[in-house]
């Protein structure tokens, strides 16, 4: 309905016009309803001035929560009537809730009117906007329209249209978090929490929450990480975002380097280095560690200093006019040099030439005329000259005779010191040491065995015609000769013959140095196999440098019987063939004889390579038969009362009862199960000087397979470059890479393709088939370059990594030797009686007297196994006629190498049967053979 416009005319004629009309509507408005019109019709009309109705109050956009009906309301002035349209349509008039009040300062009618709207009329409303209302108002003069006032249904679904995803942002770097809230009627409002608690970008300008709904930061902070939520709410329901985790990094940056340190040597060729440290700064929260070398090293030379030594003195100078003569030396052999200390003493002295009697004709030498001087001068040159005469005279007669009377006797026969001393024999510019062996250096491998410098010193021998020698054989042993060089004259053998030609009757070839010193010492390589007799004592079998060991208990053989019992490891491929994901993790071990059978479990100790953890390995003990099948004896983690496994870190000891071949298998149960390898380089110069080859080894972390890479090298002239390291390897199916880093340019290069090599997963993971090894050729540029610095990374894709530092001389008397292995009982193989234990014979009786019997208390056997860390499978000891004795078996075996008899006698303390520690037990408490064992090992 559209305003009614008021008549233009009389004033009264108007009013009355307007309100017929108005009455007339209200009576066709209260027909079309079929009610009474009398309602709508107002009681009295106004007294003031004329004026259209004027809204006070309109309604105001609504939303339904739930189920709840709302209110909408209109409050107009003057007002004779207030009537809502929703939709279009008229509300009924029992419907509207009306009240009616004056204004005081107008005097003009007030009419507040009332409706409510329900969720069903809503939901039944369809069209093309939402859900509307106005209101109506009248008065004499026309009508007026409020605003249209919207209602709707409130609602906010659960599922945020976009969570916020968690980052890891370097420092300073931008971080956007993005948030889409659920949709909803109104929409939903979003706020931020960091860690439970909001956020407020007012005060803190380096966040933004303005821009759509996203948290912007714009320089991360260390203290910007956290679990950030977004939150979204309306007038119905508050709604959490899933937590996004913020994680701020810091990369590693390295710090400056140090100065140079002091050359490590005093004098001659040594090092000095360099160091920085990843602190500048230091890596947080996952960041990278700074990439290059912590530490540099360079090779120095300090000139040493040399004292000055004395040359020999002059000969005495002619008697001077005051009786004396001098002699003189010189600090010049060597003069000092670098620092070195000038000759202590004098350079000259001086005497009197007289023997004090400094006179003539009993005058002192200065009252002594001129004259007379002379006259006694010539007296005495020509006395001298005439005694020299004859003394010539008297030596040429006695040569003559001497040579005439040994004419009918040939020549002498002369040693080879006369060699040295008779300038006839040798040139006087050569005269050698015939007495001492010498040496050569060269390159390592030689082109011709002989020594052909020696074979061209044909001026040591030339001796005179008819003179025959001897020489000696040590002289001709340094020269390479196999047997005494003899040369045959007319009147006796071994001698030299007539004339300077000689020629050697054999000549070694040419030993050549070995190549690395620390290899050669070690034996060669042989049958790993070892042997010993035993009896009723029981005694201890090892393998050195393998970590394999046999224990053959006190009592184990009967009495007045010996045995011969042995054990080897297999060094060819593996028998154990593994069936699926299988992993052979230990070497396979053989004693026997397999047909004896021992009263009492002896101890076999096994390496292995595992690194050990039940929730990811299903380790087994297995057994060959004699059919040459493999089965199982045992899961570690099974009870059984046939045999005992104790595993440890690195070895696994096994109490057994019959000899066989045994070895360990690891079936991985996740991809987080680890092998430990054992990762070294080897390096070795080919025969061009130039080049240099680097091989790096990736074996199982057992002694046995690395002493087998061990004594390959060995054969092959190879030094071990850096100290093995661990790495462990994972079961995730990812490979292995080794590469070559850090080459000092313009001093090597690597040749082409070899800068990196990929090993597959399945090779490393089987790697005790074969020693694993990567092979890479290096090239210097010069041959002065004597020096070698780089890295070697091996690592495994998402996995551990290991770098070897390698700092080598190239130069073989310069090198520096890295023993492979401590000396591990290498002398002494089997260990018979007492001595093979640690535990003394007569403690060992009293323990298990006393713990073998049962107590009340719960301090027996049990109480012994608990507190020596065998908490599993004790049925195993219960089966046993002494289970003390066994558990002390199994310390003996855990302990071969340490011995630590302290932590027994603290476990024994604990448990509170004795209170006297073994190691101070006197001397008086043990028997014979105990006494001399004690001493022997410490106790």
């Amino acid at each position: 309905m559209g305003r009614a416009s008021a008549a233009v005319g009389g004033g009264g004629a108007r009013r009355w016009l307007s309100w017929l009309g108005l009455c007339f509507w209200a009576a066709g408005a209260a027909a079309a309803r079929g009610t009474d019109n009398s309602e709508v019709l107002p009681d009295s009309i106004p007294s003031a001035p004329g004026t259209l109705p004027h809204f006070i109050e309109e309604p105001d956009d609504a939303y339904i929560i739930k189920s709840n009906p709302i209110a909408l309301r209109c409050k107009a002035r003057p007002a004779m009537q207030i009537f809502f349209k929703c939709n279009g349509e008229w509300v009924h008039q029992n419907e509207h809730v009306s009240e009616e009040s004056l204004d005081e300062s107008s005097g003009l009618k007030v009419r507040e009117v009332f409706i409510n709207v329900t969720r069903q009329q809503v939901e039944d409303f369809h069209g093309p906007e939402d859900y509307w209302c106005q209101c109506v108002a009248w008065s004499h003069l026309g009508t007026s329209k409020s605003r249209k006032a919207s209602v709707r249904i409130a609602y906010l679904r659960k599922n945020f249209e976009q969570d916020p995803q968690g980052r890891e942002v370097p420092i300073e770097g931008m971080i956007v978090l993005h948030c889409r809230p659920p949709e909803g009627v109104p929409a939903a409002e979003v706020e931020w929490l960091k860690n439970e608690e909001p956020i407020d970008s007012e005060q803190d300008e380096n966040i933004d929450t303005r821009a759509d709904h996203n948290l912007i930061i714009r320089q991360a902070r260390l203290s910007d990480s956290g679990n950030y939520t977004c939150m979204a709410a309306n007038i119905v329901a508050k709604r959490r975002s899933l937590s996004a985790t913020v994680v701020v990094y810091v990369n590693g940056g390295w710090s400056s380097w140090t100065e140079w340190s002091a050359c490590n040597v005093r004098c001659g060729r040594g090092w000095q280095k360099r160091s920085r440290t990843c602190t500048n700064p230091a890596p947080l929260n996952g960041g990278a560690f700074c990439e290059g070398m912590s530490v540099q090293k360079i090779t120095c030379t300090s000139l040493c200093p040399v004292d000055g030594s004395w040359e020999v003195w002059s000969e005495w100078s002619v008697c001077s006019p005051d009786c004396e003569h001098l002699r003189i030396r010189e600090c010049s052999a060597p003069p000092p040099r670098n620092g070195g200390k000038f000759c202590e003493g004098l350079s000259q002295e001086s005497e009197n030439c007289t023997d004090g009697l400094c006179t003539l004709d009993k005058k002192p030498l200065h009252e002594i005329k001129p004259q007379s001087i002379e006259n006694a001068s010539d007296i005495a040159l020509y006395s001298g000259l005439g005694a020299a005469v004859v003394a010539i005279a008297v030596l040429v007669i006695g040569v003559t005779l001497y040579r005439r009377s040994q004419s009918d006797y040939g020549v002498d026969v002369i040693d080879s010191s006369a060699l040295t001393g008779n300038s006839l024999l040798l040139n006087s510019a050569m005269q050698p040491d015939l007495t001492v062996s010498r040496t050569y250096s060269g390159p390592i491998c030689l082109q011709d065995p002989l020594d052909k410098e020696l074979m061209t010193e044909s001026s040591l021998f030339n001796p005179l015609s008819d003179i025959k020698v001897k020489v000696q054989s040590s002289f001709m042993v340094s020269l390479g000769v196999s047997e005494r060089a003899e040369y045959h004259g007319k009147n006796h053998s071994g001698t030299f013959p007539h004339g300077n030609n000689r020629s050697f009757s054999t000549m070694h070839p040419r030993n050549k140095t070995p190549y690395i010193q620390n290899l050669s010492s070690l034996p060669t390589r042989t049958e790993l196999r070892t042997t010993g007799v035993f009896g009723h004592l029981g005694g201890r079998l090892v393998m050195p440098n393998t970590g394999v060991s046999l224990l053959i208990p006190h009592g184990a053989i009967p009495e007045e019987n010996s045995w011969e019992i042995y054990m080897s490891i297999n060094q060819g491929e593996p028998s154990l063939q593994s069936d699926g994901s299988e992993v052979l993790l230990s070497p396979e071990v053989t004693c026997g004889p397999p047909d004896i059978i021992v009263t009492t479990p002896f101890a076999l100790t096994i390496p292995h390579c595992a690194d050990v953890s039940s929730e990811h390995w299903n380790i087994h003990l297995k057994k060959r038969t004699q059919q040459g099948k493999w089965e199982e004896v045992m899961s570690v983690e099974d009870e059984s009362t046939s045999c005992y496994c104790l595993l440890d870190p690195f070895a696994c000891h096994v109490l057994l009862d019959s000899f066989g071949t045994y070895a360990l298998t690891g079936e991985p149960i996740t991809d987080c199960a680890v092998k430990q390898l054992k990762v070294a380089v080897f390096g070795c110069m080919s025969c061009n000087s130039l080049d240099y080859n680097l091989r790096v080894y990736c074996v199982d972390n057992t002694p046995c397979a690395f002493q087998e890479v061990v004594s390959d090298e060995r054969h092959q002239g190879g030094q071990l470059l850096e100290e093995p390291k661990l790495l462990h390897f994972k079961g995730n199916t990812f490979s292995l890479q080794i590469s070559v880093l850090d080459i000092p340019p313009f001093l090597w290069r690597i040749k082409p393709f070899t800068a990196c090599q990929e090993v597959p997963f399945s090779r490393v993971w089987c790697s005790n088939r074969q020693p694993l090894h990567c092979a890479f050729s290096l090239e210097r540029y010069t041959p002065t370059t004597t020096q070698l610095s780089c890295k070697i990374c091996i690592r495994q894709l998402k996995g551990h990594e290991q770098i070897l530092q390698v700092q080598t001389s190239i130069l073989e008397s310069e090198r520096e030797t890295i023993t492979f292995f401590a000396q591990e009982e290498s002398s002494f193989p089997a260990q018979t009686g007492p001595k093979a234990f640690k535990i003394p014979y007569s403690i060992r009786q009293r323990i298990c007297a006393t713990f073998d019997t049962p107590n009340a208390k719960g301090k027996d056997w049990q109480m012994l196994a608990q507190k020596n860390s065998i908490n599993r499978n004790l049925s195993y000891f219960a089966t046993q006629s002494s289970p003390s004795a066994v558990i002390l078996n199994l310390w003996e075996a855990r302990h071969q190498h340490d011995g630590d008899l302290d932590s027994l006698a603290c476990a024994l303390e604990e448990i509170g049967r004795t209170h006297t520690k073994l190691s101070n037990i006197t001397e008086s408490q043990l028997d014979e053979a105990d006494f001399n064992y004690s001493r022997q090992n410490g106790l």
